[in-house]
């Protein structure tokens, strides 16, 4: 082989090597897909929850307003609340509880979409839940559901916006990772 086709290999080989770095993001972008994500929680479009006065069950008046600057879980379901409705409950209070020295920086709120009495033991069970009655429509329009939305439990951030929804029976331990994650990183709330 000639000197000239040695260099010409050689100036080959150099170009090959700037680009494959390229090529190959290129191609782990759009053909690689992760097995697993960050988080567990469903991330959805943030809604900002309307700055609405709800009452709650003593009479006293309630808004999300109160809650800013803190984390907040959001059960959304009937006042007989079934089982399903009780396990969601105790999860946020679980996953909160384990917190630890943070919890002070999450809240609680279970929204009754019905007109049913609510369950005397259900309340007494999850003392320093927030309870409040919400007016048929605005729960639907603010809480994005794929059948409804006493499916899931919600999570909204300190500013005000629903930006994630978990399954109704979802691992708490992978809550609790999702919001560890989330408080440590937070600025705010």
């Amino acid at each position: 082989m000639s000197p000239r086709n040695r260099n010409r290999l050689k100036l080959i080989g150099i170009g090959l090597l700037a680009v494959a770095p390229v090529l190959g993001s290129y191609l782990l972008y759009w053909f690689w897909l992760p097995a697993q994500h960050t988080n567990y929680g469903t991330l959805i479009e943030p809604r900002l929850v309307p700055n609405t006065a709800l009452r709650q069950e003593d009479g006293a008046a309630f808004s999300f307003e109160q809650l800013r600057g803190r984390w907040v879980f959001v059960v959304i379901d009937g006042a007989a609340c079934d089982p399903g409705c009780q396990e969601k409950l105790w999860q946020i209070r679980q996953v909160r509880q384990a917190q630890g020295k943070e919890l002070a920086r999450i809240e609680r709120v279970w929204l009754i979409d019905d007109q049913a009495p609510i369950n005397p033991e259900v309340l007494a069970t999850f003392t320093g839940t927030w309870v409040a009655r919400v007016p048929q429509g605005a729960v639907t329009a603010t809480f994005p559901a794929e059948r409804s939305s006493r499916d899931h439990v919600y999570l909204v951030d300190p500013r005000g916006y629903v930006m994630m929804r978990y399954p109704q029976s979802a691992e708490p331990k992978r809550i609790i990772k999702d919001l560890s994650r989330l408080l440590k990183y937070s600025r705010i709330g």
